[in-house]
């Protein structure tokens, strides 16, 4: 999955409002386009994570449409979003995971949980025992 949301930006007297139809939680400003899209990435970071952390299903993002701009998550939030994903997919237990990466249980705990930040090569290394990869791609911004 891409973890990059459509969002509608609304320019107003003073301000550029963001809203993501797919997050309709997730609202942010910026004085200007480019403050507004970089606020835009931390609105979204929030809201995955606090989606995460509530055990709510991400949704798959929705196309793209006329007056839609394509705002990407950051890659620590995206990498801890779809580590989480590949593990629940799994079916395999914290402990079964564990073992297969030397580690113990309640450092994959800490590992799942989507407050704490883990090294995104460590994330790589459990997708990879999940039978997953994360593939990274680089965009003109």
């Amino acid at each position: 999955m891409r973890y990059a949301y459509p969002a509608r930006i609304e320019q107003h007297p003073g301000t550029v409002l963001v809203y993501f139809p797919d997050f309709p939680e997730a609202v942010t400003e910026g004085a200007d386009r480019a403050a507004a899209l970089l606020e835009a990435v931390d609105c979204l970071d929030a809201a995955i994570l606090f989606r995460l952390k509530e055990r709510v299903l991400l949704p798959e993002p929705s196309r793209g449409g006329r007056g839609l701009v394509l705002v990407p998550a950051s890659p620590a939030v995206a990498a801890k979003a779809a580590f989480i994903r590949a593990f629940d997919d799994s079916g395999m237990t914290r402990v079964a995971l564990g073992e297969k990466l030397g580690l113990a249980e309640n450092e994959i705990r800490r590992m799942l949980d989507p407050g704490h930040g883990t090294k995104i090569d460590r994330l790589g290394d459990a997708m990879v025992a999940l039978g997953r990869r994360f593939v990274l791609a680089d965009e003109a911004a």
